[in-house]
């Protein structure tokens, strides 16, 4: 068994390095970072985003009109050279009389705008350094500053509001994606899915395989020697870990199954044929394994919308994860 690890950058990842770069240049910089999301607010908890005197920007705290006002108060801020440690309320409905944001989607956001400088430097190189490993931490942020812990939280945010709030967040990647089989199929799903903050791994047993080659999305690819030693390497996660099954035949996607199929995920996927699919259940059943297990399939992967090249069975898998990963 054999690992390679992709140098591909992730979005938070240049968000960050921006932050570092501009206090290593002595450029002034201002994060803006949503502590708390609810309703329909397009900023999420976790979103955001680095502004610096030059210019220069990376990430996003939800986009549209609130954001470009954001951005712009950020620059004006910087082109003034004030300091700020400064909590904003967005509501996104014009009807309210206070903290509109511009937005008529509903729901609100809760944004502090911080001001970084030299006593930022350590937290952010730890920071960054902590990503590039892809070890995870906690970002706390409060009425005191920024400041990078290497002990992993219990859970993802947490935010108290107040006087002295405290928001900290489990940093690094808190969902993964393991990919069996490294086709066609695989690239154009590891090039999606790269975009949507999960730490990807990708698995074949096929050496100078083409498309396991070209793949620069996967945060690791895993050579190995055949489908069995799956057990050792993939491990149930009925909260944060996605499977797809997309093997070369029904041979080798069966010697895959078998392995993970008494694991529970939080998403399983086969993809294949209706005709393909049915007759592997068939033939679990007959030997009898538990239904609950069987279950936990969806088979064929993917939203149903006729896809049929490889970018479409993508989407159609992608869209599926998403869907699965919000309890829709």
């Amino acid at each position: 068994m054999t690992r390679n690890w992709s140098m591909y950058q992730d979005r938070k990842l240049l968000a960050w390095r921006l932050a570092f770069s501009s206090m290593q240049r002595g450029v002034p910089a201002l994060l803006l970072y949503v502590l708390e999301s609810k309703g329909s607010s397009p900023g999420r908890q976790g979103f955001f985003m680095v502004v610096n005197a030059e210019g220069e920007m990376e990430g996003s705290i939800g986009g549209g009109i609130m954001e470009h006002k954001f951005t712009e108060m950020a620059k004006e801020c910087l082109r003034r050279g004030e300091h700020l440690l400064s909590v904003r309320r967005q509501v996104h409905d014009k009807e309210v009389a206070r903290d509109q944001s511009g937005m008529i989607c509903s729901g609100e956001q809760t944004i502090v705008l911080l001001s970084l400088g030299d006593r930022d430097m350590t937290t952010v190189r730890r920071l960054v350094g902590s990503i590039e490993s892809y070890s995870s931490g906690c970002l706390r942020l409060s009425s005191s500053g920024m400041e990078f812990l290497p002990e992993v939280p219990g859970r993802d945010f947490y935010f108290l509001p107040g006087e002295d709030w405290v928001y900290e967040e489990k940093t690094g990647y808190k969902d993964r994606l393991f990919i069996v089989g490294a086709g066609h199929c695989a690239l154009a799903f590891s090039r999606l899915m790269r975009t949507m903050d999960f730490y990807i791994s990708i698995y074949d047993h096929r050496e100078g395989l083409d498309t396991l080659l070209r793949n620069e999305y996967v945060h690791e690819k895993v050579l190995i020697s055949d489908y069995g030693e799956l057990g050792g390497l993939i491990g149930a996660g009925p909260s944060h870990h996605y499977v797809t099954v997309m093997t070369q035949g029904y041979r080798t996607d069966d010697m895959a199954m078998r392995v993970l199929l008494p694991m529970e995920f939080r998403y399983f996927g086969l993809l294949g044929s209706k005709a393909k699919v049915s007759r592997m259940m068939e033939g679990y059943r007959a030997e009898g394994i538990p239904e609950e297990w069987l279950r936990r399939v969806r088979g064929p992967a993917g939203l149903s919308i006729h896809s049929q090249t490889p970018e479409e069975i993508a989407v159609s898998i992608a869209a599926e994860i998403v869907q699965v990963k919000h309890g829709v």
